[in-house]
């Protein structure tokens, strides 16, 4: 394998194993900052050994004892004193004998789970909703900063300087970095159900990158949302929310090409989707509405996702039910994103141009400005309306507004049929 091949093997690698080792060290260091320096210090090392001995067998594991090990030498190297930083070496030391299988039992542990804890940690209420979100992505998806921007319509400068001080507050505050129990857990879940839902859409739909999906993120957050589900058993929004990601789960395989091309869920092969998956989300839904979650947010979007998973053929999908839904979602869940969505329902189950009155109607919102689905979808509706000259500017001007690869080649060509 060539040294780049390799070099982005192991970066790839890293990539899938990251926000369970910052999770890990973050529990130990109590310290984000110092958990993310050590997780970049690991990949280093791994990056200097792994071309010469292999991808082992357990990443994960021997990334964050190369990590535990950086940080004994960190510690000793500044002789501290203090003694919480003494009892966290000690913690580390006595750890670094623990055999891999003791290792991965403790991290599936679901109390005890170290991303988990991160996540709870990050969904803390002295932070904002809106810190919570980003820090989670930050830390738990992987993204950058630009990512985070472009999944909450922000800017840049405005993500950064939410995630660096809600690390501040975190570390000011001194918490454990652990899942919560009792009222104080149930508190916190809705911020937890919101960001294991961006990290999932993150795995879905790329926000940038040369990856249409993220598979690794997608599966992440499906872990999570099982684990939720156990700890919450009679919530029907965490069933609603599990519901929602095994069904649009399901169809991860058949949203791209083999040339990595997107294919919208209209044109899918059906016949490859994860029917297992559909069933186990089907199974989650009725079980949100059996505990009265009809109405929720994530029961809603399930809903929505369902009507897609029974129907055998594109052509069969129920629009006209999947319309109405979406007008219940935007009465519990008013957003320009669920306007846009509510937008393509319609159009799909009373034509082109009922989509093109509700897409006009929000195309000035300022959260929607430089958001390449909006000029996309309007670009859909004026090719089935037979307006080609201006589809053709609209898939142009949504090309220049995404930041995905291939999202970006597919709106291209788009605009190449509308000559």
């Amino acid at each position: 394998m060539a040294a780049t091949e390799t070099q982005r093997a192991i970066e790839t690698v890293f990539r899938i194993e990251q926000a369970r080792l910052i999770g890990g060290l973050a529990r130990m260091v109590r310290d984000v900052d110092r958990a993310e320096e050590l997780a970049q210090d690991a990949l280093v090392i791994a990056l200097a050994e792994w071309p010469a001995t292999g991808i082992p067998r357990n990443p994960g594991a021997w990334l964050m004892a190369a990590a535990k090990r950086r940080a004994i030498d960190g510690l000793r190297r500044a002789r501290m004193l203090d003694r919480k930083h003494a009892e966290i070496a000690r913690d580390l030391e006595e750890e670094r004998d623990t055999s891999v299988e003791d290792l991965e039992a403790a991290m599936d542990d679901d109390i005890g789970d170290p991303l988990l804890g991160l996540i709870f940690t990050a969904c803390h209420p002295l932070l904002s909703p809106k810190a919570r979100a980003a820090l989670t992505l930050r830390l738990v998806g992987g993204l950058t900063t630009e990512e985070i921007a472009r999944a909450f319509l922000s800017s840049e400068p405005t993500i950064a300087q939410r995630i660096v001080r809600a690390k501040k507050a975190i570390g000011n505050a001194g918490l454990a970095f652990e899942v919560p129990r009792g009222s104080e857990r149930a508190l916190r879940l809705a911020s937890v159900l919101e960001v294991v839902y961006l990290i999932f859409n993150e795995g879905y739909a790329a926000t940038a990158g040369e990856e249409l999906v993220r598979p690794s993120l997608c599966a992440e957050a499906q872990r999570l949302g099982r684990i939720l589900a156990g700890l919450a058993p009679e919530e029907p929004e965490v069933f609603g929310l599990l519901a929602l990601m095994e069904i649009q789960a399901s169809r991860l395989a058949t949203r791209q090409a083999p040339d990595g091309s997107f294919i919208p869920i209209t044109e899918q092969n059906r016949a490859r989707w994860d029917q297992l998956l559909i069933r186990h989300g089907l199974a989650a839904l009725e079980r949100a509405e059996a505990f009265g979650g009809a109405d929720g947010p994530y029961a809603l979007q399930a809903a929505l996702a369902a009507c897609h998973a029974r129907a055998l053929r594109a052509e069969d999908t129920d629009w006209k039910r999947i319309a109405s839904l979406y007008d219940r979602l935007r009465a519990v869940m008013p957003s320009p994103i669920v306007d846009l969505n509510r937008a393509v329902a319609h159009s799909m189950a009373y034509g082109p141009e009922a989509g093109l009155a509700l897409v006009d109607a929000i195309a000035e919102a300022a959260a929607l400005r430089n958001y390449a689905p909006l000029p996309a979808a309007r670009a859909d509706f004026l090719f089935r309306a037979g307006r080609l000259a201006e589809a053709r500017g609209e898939f142009l001007r949504a090309a220049e507004f995404t930041r995905n690869a291939r999202e970006k080649e597919w709106l291209l060509a788009r605009a190449a049929a509308c000559q």
